[in-house]
Formats: C-alpha cells, sequence, structure tokens
C-alpha cells in the first residue's frame, strides 16, 4: 500500500516537473525574443547615430570644398532635375547640329578674309612700337600688392535658401553701395557672430554665382580643417578702409584675371603668427594708423 502512494507521489511530481520544464522553456523564449528586440533596436540606433554623424561630416567637407571655389572663383551651379535635364540634352543637341552649320559657313567667309587681311595685318604689327622695360607699362609681380584687401562691415546675413551651408550677406566696403558675399561659414561661425561686424574683403575677385546668387567679394579667415576664424580688423578700423602690407606697396589689380592665378600664388605665403597677426612673408596687413589684422585664436595656420 505504502508502494502504491510513493509511486502516486512520484507520478504527480514528475508531471509536475514537466510543467515547470516546460514553463521555463516558455519564458526562456520569451526571454530570447526580448533580448533579440533590444539587440535590434540598439542597432538601430547604433546605425542611426552613425548615419546621422557621417552626415554631417559630410555638410562639413561640402562647406570647405565651397569655400575653396569660391577662393578660386569656381562658379557653383545647381543640379538641374532629372527631366530638365533631358529637356536640355535635346535643346542641345539641336543646337550643336545649328552650330555645326554655322560654323561651316564662318569658316568659308573666313578663308577668303585671311588672305586679304594678312598683308594689311603684316604692315599694322610693323607700325606698333615695343614696349619699353622699366617705362612703367609692364606687370607688377605676382604678390600681395596685386590683391584689394579692404575693411568691410556686414550690415545683413541671412543662410543661402538653396545651400544650407552658405551664407549671403550685405558688406558696407564704403562705395554707393552693399556688395552681395557668398561665404562658406555656417558650419564654422554661428549667425549671430556673422551680424553687423567689421570683416576683412578681399574685393577683387572675379564676381562668380555661387547656387545661383552672384558673390561680389570673398570674407577672409583663418583656416584649419576643424576650425575657421574670422578675421579681426583692428580698432577703428571704418568701412573701405584699405590694408597694406609693408614693403609691398598697393597696385591692386580692377579684377583678378583667373586664368593667372594671382590669389592661388599669393594664398600659400598668407598666414597667422604666433601672436595672431595676419602676415605676407612676415610682414604684418595693416591699416596705416589703426592697427594690424588679427585672427582670434588661430596662430600658423593659412588665411584663405
Amino acid at each position: 500500500m505504502a508502494s502504491a502512494d510513493l509511486l502516486r507521489r512520484l507520478e504527480t511530481r514528475a508531471v509536475a516537473a514537466e510543467q515547470l520544464i516546460d514553463t521555463l522553456k516558455k519564458e526562456v523564449a520569451e526571454l530570447k525574443k526580448v533580448h533579440d528586440v533590444h539587440s535590434k533596436e540598439n542597432e538601430l540606433s547604433r546605425l542611426h547615430k552613425e548615419n546621422e554623424q557621417l552626415k554631417k561630416e559630410v555638410e562639413t567637407w561640402k562647406a570647405r570644398l565651397i569655400q575653396l571655389e569660391i577662393s578660386q572663383n569656381i562658379e557653383q551651379i545647381e543640379i538641374p532635375a532629372s527631366e530638365s535635364v533631358s529637356m536640355s540634352v535635346k535643346t542641345e543637341a539641336k543646337e550643336q547640329v545649328l552650330e555645326k552649320k554655322v560654323v561651316r559657313n564662318k569658316k568659308e567667309e573666313n578663308t577668303e578674309k585671311k588672305t586679304t587681311e594678312a598683308g594689311g595685318k603684316k604692315e599694322i604689327e610693323a607700325k606698333k612700337p615695343k614696349a619699353n622695360v622699366g617705362d612703367g607699362s609692364e606687370e607688377p609681380p605676382i604678390d600681395v600688392r596685386r590683391l584689394d584687401f579692404r575693411v568691410g562691415r556686414i550690415m545683413s546675413v541671412k543662410k543661402h535658401p538653396d545651400a544650407d551651408s552658405l551664407y549671403v550677406e550685405e558688406i558696407d566696403v564704403g562705395e554707393s553701395k552693399p556688395r552681395t558675399v557668398v561665404s562658406g561659414l555656417v558650419k564654422f561661425v554661428p549667425i549671430e557672430e556673422m551680424e553687423n561686424r567689421l570683416v576683412v574683403l578681399l574685393c577683387n575677385l572675379k564676381p562668380a554665382k555661387m547656387r545661383g546668387i552672384t558673390s561680389e567679394a570673398m570674407v577672409m579667415c583663418a583656416s584649419t580643417p576643424e576650425k575657421v576664424e574670422v578675421l579681426i580688423p583692428p580698432q577703428g578700423s571704418v568701412p573701405g578702409d584699405l590694408i597694406h602690407v609693408e614693403g609691398y606697396p598697393r597696385v591692386p589689380d580692377p579684377v583678378l584675371n583667373p586664368k593667372k592665378k594671382i590669389f592661388e600664388t599669393v594664398a600659400p605665403d598668407l598666414k597667422t603668427s604666433d601672436k595672431k597677426i595676419v602676415t605676407y612673408k612676415g610682414a604684418s596687413l595693416t591699416v596705416p594708423g589703426k592697427g594690424i589684422v588679427a585672427s582670434p585664436s588661430l596662430v600658423g595656420v593659412n588665411v584663405k
């Protein structure tokens, strides 16, 4: 009898144990599901953060590229929609056919003109006086004297409507009307720090369109890959003040010829000293009677 009771108890315990095992298996399966969900969420969160960081890096590099292109007078062109591209391709194809016809006609006309004009040109060239070296007609050397640096004041500033990395400023440089300037400084200088401040402008770059807006000068900055600072004119400066460099008397070109790459040749020697003074080959940039041009904090870096 006792054996039968013991057997029943053992069977009952065995059933209970199996039920407990089933319950534990289900709980373990649920825990695995929860863990997998959390793991996926964590992975998605990590990927999202990495994506945002990459976007920021791309925007930073775009801003630096645009600033460099601005300094080299490279026109910024908006990328058209695909539909407009296909239309423009068709139009260009038609124009090319017409151009070829026009070119053929012009070549025929030019062939006739060349024979009659050749003799006349030789006579004219023979009569032209040769330029004398030292008579003041030769081109000045390519150095900082060819650059038209002036003090300006930012009258208004806003973000470019078609480019998140660009500011559009209206800057008083002592002329009859302000100049419109496009600067790739959004990632480096807050807009409130741009408003109503004095700046140093390069005023004789060839005007160039930056995403549809013509830029008529360039705001000069001390620059590294990680940090860009707008230069500070000397205290007491006013819009239109000319910036000089000792040893290099000013003879700025009315407009720099992009083909001659004058700014690109001069730029590597425009730097900040260990005292934050802006220099060209060691000579300070100054407003006579008022002081030197400086950077807020960057030393030993390029100015562009």
